[in-house]
């Protein structure tokens, strides 16, 4: 293997085990912070973990944060990532580039704050604090350590209007309210539109993005009467309705006339049969959630009869940290959601 040849711009250098599989699919990655000519070594501030990652890890230590703490930092000591054996999934992070190889694609310098837009189950990772700082209460990790990036990694420079915090969280979703805007502006005519895990931080902006891109009407339906309530309050969606999403007759009824389009932004398993009953004969769903199984969806697609297409939301179209940013920046109600969600030092 040659530096800057695929396999060093994929990373495939840093697998420590099983050889010959991409970094998501490592057991191990090499977290060497001596970087080729084509990495970036980024200084880790804050981890961003997955929302169905930071759920499961709570469930399991019935929410005791020490617990918490030490479970993610034995997957991080382990793995050499943020990958959650149980979830498969990781996060995200900000931090500021340390060094930068002359061969690296990325464009950043050397004192860039940056968030990556690559998942943190694919990102050599070292913490190097213990976690000190965190409360282990909530998905966004101060952390300290170093990252490194590949030549096909993906980072933006963080933006100046935006605090820290906010801005991770909006950029840790960014996929889903790009990917919603395609699916829906693709649609003939105007499209109705559900999200489900419509309070959340991707879905208040798949509802945002589904409107701007011209749909019809918008349902976002959430678990509880405190969500029903907030998300009523900030007008994202024509109606908002409550129902489990992991109960797929309750969310039909719910949703009532099936959509064109239909979102999935919850972050638990088990959700994808009632959005596939709640959509309409070729209409689209869009699963973005890493909780998603294939299996239930192609198998529960069939045994249904339902003639839907359906997409798994990769989190990454072209611009999505672009238009996320634009949408909390132009809609109060999406950022006054985001707010809420993300603490108090996110409306600073």
């Amino acid at each position: 293997m040659t530096d800057g040849g695929t396999a060093t711009a994929v990373g495939l250098h840093r697998v420590l085990d099983p050889p010959g599989v991409l970094p998501q699919a490592a057991r191990r990655l090499d977290t060497d912070p001596r970087i080729r000519p084509d990495e970036v070594r980024i200084g880790v501030e804050r981890l961003n973990l997955d929302a169905a990652s930071y759920r499961q890890l709570h469930t399991a230590h019935a929410g005791d944060p020490d617990a918490i703490r030490a479970e993610v930092l034995r997957i991080i000591g382990e793995r050499g990532k943020m990958h959650n054996p149980v979830t498969g999934s990781g996060g995200m992070l900000v931090g500021v580039v340390e060094e930068a190889g002359p061969q690296s694609p990325l464009g950043l310098r050397p004192g860039d704050r940056v968030a990556t837009l690559v998942s943190l189950t694919l990102t050599p990772l070292t913490v190097t604090d213990g976690l000190a700082r965190w409360d282990g209460l909530s998905e966004q990790v101060p952390a300290r350590g170093h990252a490194i990036l590949f030549a096909r990694s993906i980072a933006a420079v963080l933006p100046d209007d935006l605090p820290v915090p906010l801005a991770l969280a909006v950029m840790d979703v960014c996929g889903a309210p790009a990917l919603t805007h395609r699916v829906v502006s693709a649609q003939k005519g105007a499209p109705s539109v559900a999200v489900l895990g419509a309070a959340g931080k991707s879905g208040c902006l798949s509802l945002a993005a589904a409107r701007r891109a011209g749909a019809s009407r918008v349902i976002g339906l959430v678990p509880t009467a405190g969500e029903e309530q907030r998300l009523a309050a900030a007008g994202l969606a024509d109606a908002v309705v409550r129902a489990d999403a992991r109960d797929p007759v309750a969310v039909a009824e719910a949703i009532g006339e099936p959509v064109d389009v239909t979102v999935v932004c919850v972050d638990v398993p088990g959700c994808e049969h009632g959005a596939i009953l709640a959509t309409a004969p070729g209409g689209t769903v869009v699963f973005f959630s890493m909780a998603t199984s294939f299996p239930a969806a192609a198998l529960g697609a069939e045994g249904l009869a339902a003639d839907v297409t359906m997409l798994i939301g990769n989190g990454y179209v072209p611009g999505h940290a672009r238009t996320a940013l634009e949408l909390v920046r132009s809609d109060p109600a999406v950022r006054a959601l985001f707010t809420s969600r993300t603490g108090a030092d996110s409306a600073e």
